[in-house]
Parts: C-alpha cells; structure tokens; sequence
C-alpha cells in the first residue's frame, strides 16, 4: 500500500481542467435544444444539443468532485489542516463571494437584454417586481460548485479529526486502506451507484435527463447532489491514500467505457430524451430509471477519468496551460455564453455553427483575460496558487574586452 505522494498527476490535471472548461460548451448548447429549457431559445435547433448537453453532464461535476476530493487529502497531507483550512477559504471561499456579484450582474444583463431583444419589455412600462431570495432559493449561478466544494472542505476537517485523534497508529486508517483496494475494480459504478440511485428515487422533482440535479439555489443542496458529488469527493480522498489503486482504475478503462456508453445510452431511453417533467412518484419505473442513471454517472465519471489516467499521464505544457486556466475559464464564461447567445439566437446560420462559434467565442476571451490579467499578476497566485511571471528577455551577451 502506498500513502500519498507529492507527483504531479498529470492525467487528473488535465482531467479537472477539461472539466470546467466543458462548462463552456455545456451551458452554450443549452439555447439550442429543441425544446425551451433556457433563457434564449435559438432559432436553429437540433436534438444533437441535447445529446451533447447529456453526455458532458452525466460526467462532468462528478468526475470534478472526485478528483476535488484526492487533491483535498493530497493538500492536508502536505500542508496540514490549518493550511489547508487557510487555502481553501483564500481560493475557493474567496472567489465565490469576490465573484458572485459580478457573475449575477452580467447574467440579469443578458436576462434584460433577451427580454428587450423579444419584445418582452413594453417601453414606458413599470419594471416588474424583482424577485425575492431566501436560504431555500438563493442563486449561487454556476459558482454552486465552489460553495458545494466549501462545504465538503469543512466536512472534510470536521471528519478527519477525531478519525486522526483515535487512529494514531496506524491500524484504524490500514482497514479502510484495505476496503478501499476491495472497492476498485468494474463493480465500483455499481457499488457507489446504489445510496444515488436511493436519492433519485425519494426526489419528487428528479427530472431523469439532468441525472444529478445542479444544486444552484438554495444554501441547502438537494440530497441527490450531496449523495452523488459527496460519495465522488469521499473515494477521491481515500483514493489518495492508496494512489497504487490509480493504475487498476487506468488498466480497466475500456470496462469503464463499455459501461458508461451502455447505461449512458439505456438511461436517455428510459429519460424519453430532454423531457423536463419530473418523475413525482416513487414508481418500480422510476426506480428502474434511478439505478441506471446512477450507473451510468458513476461509469462515465470513472471512465474519463479511466481514460486521462492512461492516455494524457505525461506533461504536456498546452495541457498544463489549460488546466492552469480552466479556473478562471469556469468563473468568467457563464454571462458570456449567455449575451453570445442572445446576440446569436436570430442568425440564419445552423445550430452547430453557432454553437461552435459561441463557445470558441468565448473560450478566446477567456483565454485571453488569464493570460494579461490572472496568470501573471496577483489573480494568478490567488486562484491558481501561483504566479507565473513574464518572460524575460535575455541580455545578450557582450563581446569581452
């Protein structure tokens, strides 16, 4: 068994980077479902959207949160728990309350804007009333996963220390090594695909399509987001304990794979494709539906990862640049995506032109503000940890005398 170690894991880096990054692509192909779902409603549609938006969601936040919870344990093991404490509240804490206010701002923009673009808004008229938020609906916006990541940070710490306390040689934390090594292999889906699938079952506004439901409002998150991401940042920990499990989970990859593609696919059937009303009653259907969705997150969260592990596991700069950048990608894109896409909604072009443009689009703004803004000032160390300073030009060198 080997405890964990300081080695850059290049895989789970590029991983997490990809994560937030598909963040762009998700949200942008949002307007081009055929259905209304979201504020704008493109006049190019196509079901291919759906299927896009189906496949990244089923993987992405779960796939964040476990790889979350290795380089939690991965950081108190360095630094220890008031380092890590401190570190967590600076640069995951902080950009949530710093950004928050900004983030709603330029999405109630692109609310106006759409309504204004529609002929919503009667010039003259009197605004309507705004809405009013409490605890039960408070709008975290797409920073939901910064203050769902706090949360598991404290539980993190509240939970290790008496475990810390008792277990001072050793013998307590060589048990749950042991169970961690039995529960690696081609059932894990399945294993940590039962109290999820419990979840969805006992959640009268589970909507099948969105597998996991996005805890976006309300300081509460609802039990199948706190079940699914939670059990993901728990093995993400204890899978830094035993980083030798990493290469079993590398190996088994096309498993994996096999999997996710045959519940993924079995679970949009059994969803009848992006239908948004809920499944209120806690039927032998439902219940069919709630295990294999909760398969198939789990199986395709563990085959991205899977496949990371095995194909990108040496350095690549480019890679590094974009994980290095996909923090701040995921904090700036959302309000962009959006005004894009209301700018965008009345084009004659095809729904995967737009699309394809809206993302890039925003992606290159993004891309373009870490690197004069973030990567090489203060910003840099604050998100990323570190600041990586400007190339310097080398003198050249002068003749001797």
């Amino acid at each position: 068994m080997t405890g964990p170690t300081t080695d850059r894991l290049h895989g789970l880096d590029a991983l997490r980077g990809g994560a937030l990054l598909l963040g762009v692509l998700l949200h942008a192909s949002l307007s081009f479902f055929p259905d209304q779902t979201w504020i704008t409603h493109d006049a190019s549609r196509s079901i291919g959207a759906a299927w896009l938006f189906f496949a990244i969601h089923l993987f992405r936040m779960t796939a964040f949160f476990m790889i979350a919870g290795l380089f939690a344990h991965m950081m108190i093991a360095r630094r220890g728990w008031l380092g890590f404490a401190k570190d967590r509240a600076i640069r995951i804490t902080g950009p949530l309350l710093v950004f928050w206010f900004p983030a709603m701002a330029g999405i109630i923009t692109a609310l106006v804007w759409n309504a204004w673009a529609n002929g919503m808004v009667t010039p003259g008229a009197p605004a309507p009333p705004p809405p009013t938020y409490d605890w039960t609906n408070f709008p975290l916006t797409h920073l939901w996963f910064l203050y769902v990541l706090s949360l598991f940070c404290v539980a993190l710490l509240v939970l290790r220390a008496p475990f810390a306390a008792l277990d001072r040689q050793g013998a307590w934390g060589g048990i749950v090594d042991r169970v961690t090594g039995a529960l690696i292999g081609w059932h894990t889906p399945v294993v940590l695909a039962a109290p999820l699938a419990i979840a969805f079952w006992l959640d009268p506004q589970w909507v099948v399509f969105f597998a996991v439901p996005t805890p976006d409002a309300g300081l509460i998150p609802n039990a199948a987001a706190l079940t699914g991401f939670g059990l993901a940042f728990g093995l993400g920990v204890l899978l830094d304990r035993r980083r030798d499990l990493l290469d079993r989970i590398a190996r088994a990859w096309p498993v994996y794979l096999l999997a996710a593609v045959a519940s993924g696919v079995w679970g949009y059937a059994l969803a009848g494709g992006p239908m948004l009303t809920p499944m209120a009653e806690p039927t032998v259907a439902k219940a069919l539906a709630a295990a294999v969705m909760a398969v198939a997150v789990y199986a395709s969260a563990f085959a991205v990862m899977a496949l990371c592990l095995h194909f990108l596991s040496g350095h690549s700069p480019m890679r590094r640049y974009l994980a290095d950048s996909s923090y701040w990608v995921y904090i700036l894109h959302l309000p962009l995506v959006m005004l894009a896409q209301v700018q965008v909604q009345d084009w004659a072009a095809p729904w995967w032109l737009k699309l394809g443009g809206v993302t890039l689009g925003v992606l290159a703004v993004c891309l373009l503000t870490y690197e004069l803004l973030i990567r090489h000032s203060f910003m840099g160390r604050w998100l990323n940890g570190r600041r990586v300073p400007w190339r310097q030009r080398v003198p050249a060198a002068t003749p001797a005398e």
